[in-house]
């Protein structure tokens, strides 16, 4: 009878405590308050009440401690054995009433006491009560070995949730360790150690090797290699040298670097960060506030049904006994329990957001992970997003008789002076040290490219507006990409294509999409078609759109909202810079990439 009253109950904790693996993997942290009863004070690492201002107050921890829960353990085993040697001895009457009893107390006594400080204070109305009066009533009706059993049962159930959560707080605390203390800030030959608050933008401080990156900022002395799994979740350390950006939260490895301070600790990325998973429940789903406000007139409902359920059937109905109604209202009683139902929804949403954090995959609120479930049409940035964001050499393109080796050189020497992606990556093909000495008259043309003296030839390098502007008659490239090209004292020699290169995950991201039911997979760009749909081509996707200002990118997400069915959702996946009308005007936005970034964030 006791398994048969208490299966529901015990249904629900399972799948409570299926989450628990979830919980085991997230580092998610949580400042704000669970509205629907579960006050997680994640700031500190003594603390997890379970309070609710709502009506539905747990009034109990399920944070247990290593003694606690040595504690809970040898409470459950005593009062197991009693309950057992009152099942199994012979023995009858008020020995049997006492040996239940003080299993009954060893086990549930807690949760009277609490119960009873909760009508004092007005709360009444809450599971301990109904734990309480189920039990209590089991007792008066002389169901000993039912009353103690219900209450063993229910602090198992309570045992490992407490557990799940302790294993998440666990997680939180290390996800609070990328917060870095201290931060050695340089006084000309000396260094001082100051709070990371400390420290102003300007600022010249020193990283040494195993330390955290305390504050955001670039590389002026030194290289090392950076551990930046805490941030991104890559495994893989970065190389930073002189340059470099750095974010705060970063693990110097190796190396000792200066660099200076760009942005305030409170601005930082660790700072965003933290701050960002603190609030991620203040967006709760649908479901979540669904559940806070169900569990308001759920428990009085209960306690109401179950005193009806006792006394209205041996009334109204023949041969009805007041006993058996009464042991009916009790089982009633004990499967109503609402706390697994209260904690389930949101545990998992708080398991799911926290091993999402693990993974550098940072969610705002609980509400953007449920509306993943309806998402059928996604929409991709391309720059940084499906490629790399990284410009590479893909064609040289020789003519008037020079070889390849010649145009890139010269190409190099022209771009020798300039910052543009474009130009490092023709650098970066070319490979070999440039004598600046050869430079000369560098002249930077807006709009068009670069006229340079080299060795005494004057090289023109730009695009096909550079060559009509001359009067220089040039070959039009087949191929997509950039095109660089090339003219020595007024002959053309040739051209350079220019591509970003594809992200090596990109197609199988869009095929897995489809997979997972994605119906439409859309790309917005800047680009020229031309480079655009050969992008689209290579990874599979269903739709392309080039050649788009911000506001262009808006109106292609509003025009496919309106296409879609009212309950299908849109995910907008950017870089987080320059799309952030976008992220903001989805149903869902995906920055990537963006942990520096204002608009991400």
């Amino acid at each position: 009878k006791t398994v048969k009253a208490l299966e529901p109950h015990v249904n629900v904790r399972e799948k409570t405590q299926g989450s628990r693996k979830l919980q085991n993997n997230s580092s998610h942290m949580h400042g704000e308050d669970h509205k629907h009863g579960h006050e997680h004070a994640h700031q500190t690492v003594d603390e997890h009440k379970h309070d609710d201002a709502d009506g539905h107050n747990h009034g109990h921890s399920h944070e247990h401690g290593e003694g606690d829960t040595r504690k809970i353990l040898l409470r459950l085993g005593g009062g197991g054995i009693l309950a057992l040697a009152g099942i199994f001895l012979p023995v009858e009457g008020v020995v049997e009433l006492l040996i239940f009893l003080a299993a009954y107390l060893i086990v549930g006594s807690e949760v009277v006491w609490q119960a009873v400080k909760n009508i004092i204070r007005g709360q009444v109305f809450d599971e301990n009560f109904l734990m309480a009066l189920a039990t209590i009533g089991a007792f008066a009706i002389g169901e000993y070995p039912e009353g103690v059993a219900v209450m063993l049962f229910y602090q198992i159930g309570e045992l490992f949730q407490g557990l799940a959560v302790n294993r998440s707080r666990r997680s939180i605390t290390a996800l609070m360790d990328i917060r870095p203390e201290f931060a050695y800030l340089k006084l000309g030959n000396d260094l001082k150690r100051v709070s990371p608050e400390e420290v102003a933008i300007g600022d010249v401080i020193v990283v040494k090797p195993g330390e955290k990156v305390p504050l955001d900022g670039t590389i002026l002395e030194g290289s090392a290699m950076m551990d930046t799994s805490a941030l991104t979740g890559e495994s893989v350390p970065r190389s930073a040298g002189p340059g470099s950006t750095v974010l705060s939260g970063f693990i110097n490895r190796n190396g000792v670097i200066t660099m200076q301070v760009t942005q305030t600790f409170g601005e930082s990325a660790v700072s965003k960060i933290l701050e960002l998973v603190q609030n991620a429940s203040s967006n709760k789903a649908k479901t979540e506030n669904f559940i806070t406000k169900f569990a308001r007139a759920y428990t009085p409902i209960v306690v109401i049904t179950a005193v009806l359920l006792a006394v209205v059937p041996p009334l109204m109905i023949s041969g009805a006994t007041f006993s058996d109604w009464i042991y009916r209202a009790l089982v009633f009683l004990v499967i109503s329990c609402p706390c697994a139902l209260v904690v389930s929804i949101p545990l998992g949403f708080f398991g799911g957001i926290g091993a999402a954090s693990r993974s550098g995959i940072l969610i705002k609120g609980s509400n953007y992970l449920e509306a993943l479930n309806d998402v059928k049409v996604v929409v991709f940035d391309k720059t940084g997003t499906l490629t790399k964001g990284q410009f590479k050499v893909t064609g040289i393109y020789p003519s008037g008789g020079k070889s390849k080796d010649e145009l890139l050189q010269t190409a190099a020497y022209a771009e020798s002076h300039s910052n543009h992606p474009i130009a490092e990556s023709i650098r970066t093909a070319y490979g070999e040290q440039i004598s600046k000495e050869a430079i000369s008259n560098y002249n930077e043309i807006s709009g068009h490219g670069i006229e340079v003296s080299i060795e005494g030839k004057t090289v023109l390098a730009g695009n096909a507006r550079l060559m009509e502007r001359e009067d220089i008659a040039y070959e039009v490239p087949e191929q997509s990409g950039t095109v660089v090209h090339i003219a020595v004292d007024h002959q053309y020699g040739g051209y350079l294509v220019i591509a970003d290169e594809v992200k090596e995950d990109s197609q199988q991201a869009i095929q897995s999409l489809k997979k997972l039911g994605i119906r439409k997979t859309v790309m917005l760009t800047g680009d020229a078609s031309s480079v655009a749909e050969d992008v689209g081509k290579q990874l599979g996707v269903d739709e392309v759109h080039a050649e788009l200002l911000p506001q262009h990118k808006v109106e292609a997400i509003e025009k496919l909202d309106r296409e879609k069915s009212h309950r299908e959702k849109i995910i907008f996946v950017g870089d987080g810079i320059n799309d952030t009308p976008v992220l903001a005007r989805a149903d869902v936005g995906i920055a990537m990439g963006g942990l520096g970034s204002d608009a991400a964030i």
